[in-house]
């Protein structure tokens, strides 16, 4: 009878549901994230770092940049600076990089620009070029248009230190000074360089979220659910998501490893911007190309950029939206508080839930109450 008893006893603490009823039961559950690697952790730490200095508040940069423009600039006309390696014009930060900015700015930002707009456009390549490439050639001819407006207004509006000659070509080939109002043209490019930087890059700051809802939607898609779905991909056709899969894993390394690059270099200009300002120029010269270059910068991203039915767009606008741009709204700490005394003073919760069955009820009918 003892065996019989153990038997029955170890039947019904061994079922189990079949296969068949296990699918069925569990088939409109989402999947679970893998695993994340050493290398993966390291490498999100790595753009972390990089995310951080080149996504500061840039209204607050802003501010920084006019405000050292004026401040260290006129201190460095009334005190100068002692002289190191970076105040020569001959060192090879400026020889290699600063004298070539605007072509180092479009090395790193083109392929970034045409990956990263290729996977939130899914594919479509009219719209990486209408709406974003676009964007570079139009901060090209800015940077062209007021490089050559400050050489003009130099050549226009000056003097050789010998009379006899009257343009800047002779009296430079003659070797005398020409006394111009000399704008700073690096100051200009180095601003407008980090700000267009800065906004181009932007588009990379949720970009791990995209991996999250292809795997949901695919899951959505498969499973054939009828629930709301939410996803940013749903209205996606079959072949963008298609694209989206194959290419987002594909293009994510080498978008990581550009923007690693444009970090770097956005902090070098920040550098030589420092030095311009301790050695070069004089303040009113440095700051009217600094104000140039904040202005132009305002004109296309803060406004040109953001009105609507016109080209181009904003990084990360394309066929789905994944950039959280919202933050959602903050209930007041009072109505919070009060809101909390009410539910303690009703009894225990868990997970949002009355734990009692009837405390649960009478909270129900309160409400019903309170709302008619």
């Amino acid at each position: 009878m003892a065996t019989k008893r153990r038997g029955i006893h170890a039947t019904n603490l061994n079922f189990r549901p079949n296969v068949q009823n296990c699918g069925t039961e569990t088939k409109g559950t989402k999947p679970t994230c893998g695993p994340t690697s050493i290398k993966e952790i390291l490498t999100l730490t790595v753009l972390h770092v990089c995310k951080k200095s080149l996504f500061f508040d840039t209204n607050l940069k802003v501010a920084i940049y006019l405000g050292s423009l004026f401040i260290i600039s006129l201190i460095a006309d009334v005190l100068p600076f002692p002289k190191v390696y970076l105040s020569r014009s001959d060192n090879i930060f400026n020889r290699l990089f600063v004298k070539f900015s605007w072509a180092w700015n479009l090395a790193l930002l083109i392929p970034f620009v045409l990956l990263t707009s290729l996977i939130y456009c899914c594919g479509d390549r009219v719209k990486v070029a209408k709406l974003h490439m676009l964007r570079l050639g139009i901060a090209t001819f800015f940077w062209y248009f007021w490089t050559s407006m400050f050489n003009y207004i130099e050549a226009s509006y000056g003097k050789c230190g010998n009379v006899t000659f009257t343009t800047k070509t002779s009296c430079l080939l003659e070797g005398h000074v020409w006394n111009g109002f000399d704008l700073s043209g690096h100051s200009l490019i180095l601003i407008y360089g980090s700000l267009v930087i800065i906004e181009e890059t932007r588009c990379i700051v949720n970009w791990d979220c995209i991996k999250e809802h292809l795997r949901l939607e695919d899951h959505y898609r498969a499973t054939r659910e009828t629930t709301p779905n939410s996803n940013p991909l749903r209205n996606l056709s079959d072949a963008q998501l298609r694209y989206l899969k194959e290419n987002y894993e594909k293009f994510t390394p080498y978008i990581r490893g550009l923007l690693v690059a444009i970090a770097l270099l956005q902090f070098l200009w920040d550098i030589m911007l420092l030095c311009t300002m301790l050695y070069y120029h004089i303040m009113i010269e440095k700051f009217l190309g600094g104000l140039a270059a904040i202005l132009t910068w305002f004109a296309t991203y803060r406004f040109w950029y953001n009105l609507p039915n016109m080209l181009p767009r904003m990084p990360g606008e394309g066929d789905f939206r994944y950039m959280k741009t919202i933050s959602p709204p903050v209930e007041p700490i009072g109505r919070v508080r009060r809101t909390n005394s009410i539910t303690e003073s009703q009894g225990p919760m868990f997970m949002g839930r009355p734990i009692y069955a009837k405390l649960g009820r009478d909270r129900e009918e309160n409400n019903v109450v309170a709302s008619s």
